[in-house]
């Protein structure tokens, strides 16, 4: 069909024919997209072969060459000629002759032209020089002349590239990001630059030429689409402004968005960033394969050696259960099985985020094909490896960013297509709101240790704004929606009503402390009913300069921040009545009374391990009881040591401490005795759970001395690389001296780490601090721990003798 079209309407060769057959194309509402593009392309060829054919007669040894995106057949209505005179002809002048009766009749009808005139030795020399016309030059396409010609310069072109790829594709790479550092990433851009922005036309041309090298290739499912689609608002960004810009300009885009049939000028933004979502994630992919088979060339022939010639097989360093890392990248070990794990994704996500790592395109591939959904509400897994992935810092954003790019978010939570990929058309924001959402959850993790509940504050973060998907005040609309997402995830009723609360007040505080008298105590008062109580104030704090770091540099400053603190500290006085209640001893249960019965009978720890299945206080059962970790019960005669010989143990069979709870029981009357009841939730960080008599034997050991665990611990930890990870924020101690009036409670906020708990009931030890009591809670990548503790006497500490305790716990967290 196109070329029937293109031999009616250039019947003659002269201007006045190609211009008026290039006009009608462009105006004829039946030509659109790739069609027109390779209509226009076409039409163009028949011209320039005209005027080859005039200019060129008695010339032997000549072609005309195009190259570069004309070289593809993807004219634009402005887009510029990129040509190439190839010739190996022995008469200069008559060369001369043929270019200026080609190049001058495309400049008198004001068409851009990129031209030059080359012998092919010199193509290929100056490609060798310039990458840019060498990536030109591996789209060169033959259009008049002598075909033989073009077709030995292609083929020695892409001979070249191929052999010279371990050198130029770095080069190539290098190219990519300055331009990507000079124009931004279109898919969060306002006026995006469609050719030269990150995940723009440059980048899905790089890929083409990364692919030609045969050395690495791009993920190609929706590559070509993606690429039409932005080739096509750029057709109509010529049309509406008629002049060759390649800048989404914001008073365009209504007009562009009509042109393409569009509903508004945010439809075509969304458009255009879900396209540059996806160049841009096949470039991350496509440049991590490449520098892993630039890494294995170089060492293969070092290893061969060592190994007589064998092939080296990938190390393989378990990370979670079912995940593994290799080469770089976190893989699925090769006994996991995505379909009966539908936990999967997120323990993937979560470990790679937690080590720093990418995750391996295939990897999450085979779990977007495999894994079931999720039951309602989740297990209390996969909600707390939720909150280890979103409180992971920084390489949070690329490990969503993969997930996001196979559909598995929006499977995990279908909510977030409202927000995905939608552009805020407001200067303070930098980001789409779902990138915005992800921000706002990195920076939250930077202050998991001021507050009580990180969990609530990341998940809080994450759907802060999720109501922007929704018609009328986000903040309303997004309460409704978080207390769905959270019910679904799994958290109870206090807890999803924190985080509604959260949610629906998100901006309050700003806007108070910015727009209110504060000196009025009925603007205080007004706020501490929305909030309603400390611990909710202390989150909305946190998620307050956490929402304005991310939205951008104009949202936050010394000056806001002061207001905002000024707020809290007043609301937090009238909530202040609210003081928490000392700790009170629950009645031992019969399980727990027969435990420590033993244990004094015995002279020994005795525990148990089993199954804990029902779901937390507050929370309905629904269908099969899920799993939710193993109880640990241990009774142990009261003495010093039990803490961290506890902890240690646990560390010691990579058993990580979800919850924790300490306290002395009370016997019945007429034993003698005091008991120690330890009350743990706890899993295997991979593999199956140790045996009961095994954990009892290293706990005997680790009570009489004669099991030495910090040294174990040591050189564990010394057998394995220290990999990258994440630059968790410091650990944080405090006292609270109010608390209760029968112990000094000192509260830890910190990373939570294989053996943390054990390094903190050492150094409580080494300060002859009694542990009264202890409430441990793993919450996702964060450990919230609170000691009750006393003197040797079992009175409260002294406050400089607490804030002394506290300072030195620090300085041992740190260290």
């Amino acid at each position: 069909m196109t070329g029937t079209y293109v031999q009616k309407e250039a019947e003659d060769s002269g201007p006045s024919g190609y211009a008026a057959a290039r006009l009608r194309l462009l105006t004829e509402e039946t030509w659109s997209g790739p069609p027109r593009r390779a209509a226009l392309a076409d039409l163009t060829d028949d011209w320039l072969t005209g005027l080859f054919a005039a200019g060129a007669e008695g010339l032997r040894g000549a072609s005309l060459v195009a190259v570069g995106g004309y070289g593809r057949g993807e004219l634009s209505p402005r887009s510029d000629l990129d040509l190439l005179l190839l010739h190996d002809s022995g008469d200069p002048k008559a060369v001369a002759a043929l270019a200026d009766r080609l190049w001058y009749p495309v400049w008198d009808l004001g068409l851009d032209l990129d031209h030059s005139v080359r012998t092919p030795a010199e193509a290929r020399k100056t490609a060798g020089e310039d990458l840019k016309v060498q990536l030109g030059l591996l789209d060169a396409r033959h259009i008049a002349g002598d075909l033989g010609l073009t077709a030995s310069l292609r083929t020695a072109v892409l001979a070249d590239w191929r052999n010279q790829a371990p050198k130029r594709l770095p080069e190539l790479q290098e190219l990519c990001a300055e331009r990507a550092e000079r124009q931004g990433e279109l898919q969060y851009l306002l006026e995006p630059d469609l050719k030269e922005a990150r995940g723009g036309l440059r980048d899905a041309t790089a890929l083409r030429a990364v692919a030609a090298s045969w050395l690495a290739d791009a993920p190609r499912e929706g590559l070509a689409d993606a690429r039409r689609r932005l080739l096509d608002v750029r057709d109509a960004l010529h049309l509406a402004t008629g002049r060759a810009t390649d800048r989404l300009a914001l008073q365009e885009q209504d007009q562009v968005a009509a042109e393409l049939g569009l509903l508004d000028a945010d439809t075509l933004l969304r458009q255009v960033y879900e396209a540059a979502r996806l160049v841009s994630y096949a470039s991350d992919v496509t440049w991590r394969e490449v520098g892993r088979v630039l890494r294995s060339r170089a060492v293969r022939p070092r290893l061969r050696a060592m190994l007589g010639g064998g092939k080296p097989t990938a190390e393989r360093s378990p990370l979670a259960e079912g995940v593994v890392e290799q080469e770089g990248e976190v893989v699925l070990a090769r006994a996991a099985r995505p379909e009966r794990d539908p936990v999967l994704p997120l323990r993937a996500a979560a470990a790679a985020a937690q080590a720093g790592l990418p995750l391996s395109l295939h990897a999450v591939r085979r779990l977007a094909a495999t894994v079931r959904p999720l039951p309602a509400p989740w297990p209390a897994e996969a909600r707390e490896q939720l909150v280890t992935l979103l409180g992971s810092g920084r390489p949070t954003i690329d490990v969503w960013e993969a997930l996001e790019a196979e559909g598995l978010i929006t499977r995990l939570l279908p909510d977030w297509e409202r927000v995905r990929c939608r552009p805020q058309r407001n200067a303070v924001h930098l980001w789409t709101v779902d990138r915005h959402l992800i921000e706002t959850a990195v920076r939250a993790s930077e202050f998991t240790r001021r507050v009580s509940r990180p969990d609530l504050l990341l998940v809080a973060a994450l759907l802060h704004d999720i109501g922007k998907g929704w018609p009328g005040d986000h903040s309303v609309a997004g309460e409704i929606i978080a207390k769905d997402v959270a019910t679904r995830i799994g958290f109870d009723r206090h807890d999803v009503s924190v985080i509604a609360t959260l949610v629906r007040h998100h901006l309050l505080l700003i806007d108070t402390a910015t727009r209110r008298d504060l000196e009025d105590p009925a603007t205080v008062r007004s706020v501490a009913e929305a909030v309603g109580s400390e611990g909710t104030l202390e989150l909305l704090h946190a998620l307050t300069e956490a929402d304005a770091l991310a939205t951008g540099p104009a949202a936050w400053s010394s000056w806001r921040g002061s207001l905002v603190a000024d707020l809290v500290k007043r609301v937090s006085a009238v909530l202040a009545g609210d003081a928490p209640a000392d700790p009170e001893e629950a009645a031992p249960t019969a399980e727990q009374e027969r435990l420590a019965l033993e244990a004094v009978a015995t002279g020994g720890p005795v525990l148990s391990l089993r199954a804990q299945t029902e779901p937390p206080a507050g929370q309905e059962p629904s269908g099969d009881p899920e799993p939710l970790g193993v109880e640990l019960l241990i009774a142990v005669p009261d003495q010093p040591g039990v803490l961290p010989a506890v902890s240690g143990v646990l560390a010691m069979h990579r058993l990580t401490v979800r919850t924790a709870e300490l306290r002395s029981l009370h016997l019945p009357d007429g034993v003698d005795g005091s008991v120690l009841l330890l009350d743990w939730r706890v899993a295997a960080e991979y593999g199956s759970l140790p045996q009961a008599a095994r954990l009892r034997s290293d706990l005997v050991r680790a009570l009489d001395g004669s099991l030495d665990i910090a040294g174990r611990l040591a050189e564990r930890d010394a057998a394995y690389p220290r990999r990258r990870g994440v630059v968790a924020p410091a650990a944080r101690v405090s006292v609270h001296p109010a608390a209760s009036r029968l112990a000094t409670v000192i509260e830890v906020r910190s990373q939570d780490a294989p053996g943390l708990l054990f390094r903190i009931g050492r150094a409580l030890e080494d300060a002859s601090v009694r542990v009264r009591s202890a409430h441990v809670s793993t919450l996702g990548a964060n450990a919230v721990d609170a000691f009750y503790v006393t003197g040797p006497d079992g009175a409260p500490l002294p406050g400089d003798e607490a804030a002394a305790v506290a300072r030195k716990l620090e300085e041992t967290l740190r260290g």
